[in-house]
């Protein structure tokens, strides 16, 4: 290790608390800490001259690669303009301009866009929009909510009382407002994926002709659980969901901060099943990856439930960096892309060729569950307790980086990749995963 890369290292693990992650495991060598010094197309150069493949889009943000030509120069151009202003009083092209490009891409059934800067707090937005409504209407009995088995919705107090994931949620316990949870449509949970989908949302409308008036709003990530392992679930769970949630009286979250931006195939995930949302949640890939940003898209109905003359009947909600242009630019710069490059149909293409190039692995013994939704490839490994980091380095040492997941099936290994890949960067990350693979299973 040279001194720079070493000298980094130390100053970071003195100075920096880093997210998601046991310190001492850093601490002790167990888990590598890579320090990275720039990023170009797919790959992430470290300060030893390596470079990584990011197969897994740097916590599932990058879509076009890192240091993108064409969102850089919108970023520069941007700079010289306005870098931040306030969004309480005042107002920007950068802001309307995507309000206006997200709301056309949901054919004009959602709007109103009110902004944030990371999916947690989208989510707390939208919890708090379904329930601020309901009370406007006369209806503050109707503040409880509904979330699904294994569910992810960020780690705020808020967005971490609609989780269901025990690792993250268990020791906050105490500050949260419990929600219910109820089944997961997760294909792997019946014979077929339809017959999962029809279970579970059996199961939700049951619920809500007991419960509904005392339900605000159902949240869901439409078809991929990333949190869960990548579970992944058919579009027909979204159509009764929604189906139920009209005959009850009841709102329907689309929490899409992950797999929204084409990532399940299409633009939007929910646009698989011919719904539209009460609420969309959108971050993550809305920049390209660049800045933190996200989004609450709502219907007309809803907004105007909170349009009076009394200002406690408005939503008070705020963030210092609320609609951020040089964010909002990035957007905007992201949104060209897809209107440019035909990025789904090339998306399409490119999914079935690193199914293609995975087929060997997929055979393997020790796989199960291999599952593929858009630019979105998983399966589980049932393995011991150790084999996740096992694997994580392995992979490392090939120039990839993954991150396997605990599921409910054993570990999960994902590929959420870069929407950028030629072919020979497409060929490494399919054979380094395979050769991880077998490595972590055979020590």
């Amino acid at each position: 290790m040279r001194p720079m890369q070493n000298g980094l290292l130390e100053r970071s693990l003195a100075a920096v608390w880093h997210p998601c992650t046991q310190m001492k495991h850093h601490g002790d060598g167990d888990l590598p800490l890579l320090p990275i010094v720039r990023g170009e197309g797919p790959w992430l150069h470290t300060t030893d001259g390596s470079r990584l493949l990011d197969g897994i889009s740097s916590w599932w943000v990058n879509l076009f690669g890192h240091c993108n030509p064409r969102i850089n120069a919108a970023l520069k151009d941007q700079l010289d303009r306005l870098e931040h202003a306030m969004l309480a009083g005042f107002t920007h092209k950068p802001v309307v301009e995507l309000s206006e490009r997200l709301s056309a891409l949901t054919g004009h059934a959602l709007g109103h866009c009110f902004y944030a800067s990371d999916g947690a707090s989208s989510t707390e937005i939208a919890l708090k929009m379904s329930a601020h409504y309901w009370r406007n209407l006369g209806r503050p009995e109707k503040n409880g909510f509904l979330c699904l088995a294994g569910g992810y919705h960020g780690e705020t107090v808020g967005a971490l009382a609609v989780t269901d994931i025990a690792l993250f949620r268990d020791a906050y316990g105490p500050l949260l407002r419990p929600a219910t949870v109820l089944p997961s449509p997760d294909a792997r949970n019946a014979a077929t994926p339809l017959a999962a989908a029809q279970t579970a949302a059996a199961a939700l409308d049951a619920h809500l002709a007991e419960h509904h008036g005392t339900t605000a709003a159902l949240i869901v990530e439409p078809l991929v659980q990333c949190a869960a392992g990548m579970a992944m679930h058919d579009p027909e769970y979204l159509r009764l969901a929604r189906a139920a949630c009209d005959r009850h009286g009841v709102h329907l979250i689309c929490d899409e901060i992950a797999v929204g931006f084409g990532r399940t195939g299409s633009f939007f995930a929910h646009d698989q099943a011919g719904i539209r949302p009460d609420f969309l949640c959108l971050s993550k890939g809305i920049t390209g990856g660049y800045l933190p940003l996200s989004v609450v898209m709502t219907r007309s109905q809803i907004y105007r439930a909170f349009y009076d003359d009394t200002t406690a009947r408005g939503f008070l909600h705020s963030h210092s960096y609320t609609g951020n242009p040089l964010a909002c630019r990035a957007a905007l710069a992201t949104l060209d892309i897809f209107a440019d490059d035909e990025v789904l149909a090339a998306n399409a293409v490119k999914s079935a060729r690193i199914e293609a190039r995975l087929t060997p692995l997929i055979r393997h013994d020790a796989i199960h569950n291999w599952r593929r939704r858009g630019m979105i490839f998983a399966f589980d490994v049932m393995a011991d307790g150790g084999f996740a980091r096992r694997c994580h380095r392995a992979a490392l040492r090939r120039g990839l980086l993954l991150r396997p997941i605990a599921g409910s099936d054993g570990t999960a290994v994902y590929l959420m990749p870069p929407y950028i890949l030629d072919d020979d960067e497409t060929e490494l990350l399919c054979l380094a995963t395979a050769d991880a693979l077998r490595e972590a299973l055979t020590t």
